[in-house]
C-alpha cells in the first residue's frame, strides 16, 4: 500500500464526513509516520513500512475484539468497523500452497535436512509480512514429516 494513497483516502473520508473511516485511516497514517521516523526515513515512507504497520494494527484490533467484554456491544462494533477498514488495506497474503512452493523451491537443501527449527529460522525473514506465521508453521511441519 502506498503511503500517499492512505493519505488521499483519509482526505476523501474527511470530505465524506465518514468519521469512523477517517479515524481508522488516520491511525494507520500516524502509525506509519511514527515507524518511519523511528527508522530514520521520515521523508520517504516505503510500501514495506506501511504494510508492516497495517498488519500490526490488524493484529492489535483483532486482540481488542477478542478481549472486549460481551456486554460492550458498542465497543465491539467500533473495533469490528476498524478491523474491516484495515482489511481493505492489508497486503495479500500467500496461501499454504504458495508458501510450500516457495519453501521447496528456494530452501530445498535445508528442507532435505528435515530440521524444523533450521527451516523456520531461514524461511521466516523471507516470508515475514507476505504470509501468516501459522500458515508457514503448518507447511514446515508438513514438509518435516
Amino acid at each position: 500500500m502506498q503511503f500517499e494513497q492512505l493519505q488521499k483516502d483519509m482526505i476523501a473520508a474527511m470530505k465524506a464526513r465518514d468519521k469512523v473511516r477517517k479515524d481508522a485511516i488516520s491511525a494507520l497514517v500516524s502509525a506509519a509516520k511514527k515507524v518511519a521516523i523511528d527508522e530514520g526515513c521520515r521523508d520517504n515512507i516505503s510500501e514495506e513500512i506501511v504494510d508492516r504497520v497495517i498488519l500490526k494494527e490488524i493484529k492489535s484490533v483483532k486482540e481488542q475484539i477478542d478481549t472486549c467484554p460481551a456486554e460492550r456491544t458498542d465497543l465491539k462494533e467500533e473495533y469490528q468497523a476498524r478491523y474491516d477498514i484495515y482489511q481493505e488495506y492489508a497486503p495479500k497474503m500467500m496461501s499454504a500452497e504458495e508458501v510450500e512452493a516457495f519453501i521447496t523451491e528456494k530452501f530445498a537443501d535445508i528442507v532435505a535436512g528435515r530440521n524444523k527449527g533450521m527451516i523456520m529460522k531461514n524461511v521466516m525473514p523471507e516470508l515475514k509480512g507476505k504470509a501468516e506465521g501459522s500458515v508457514i508453521n503448518q507447511v514446515v511441519a508438513k514438509l518435516c514429516q
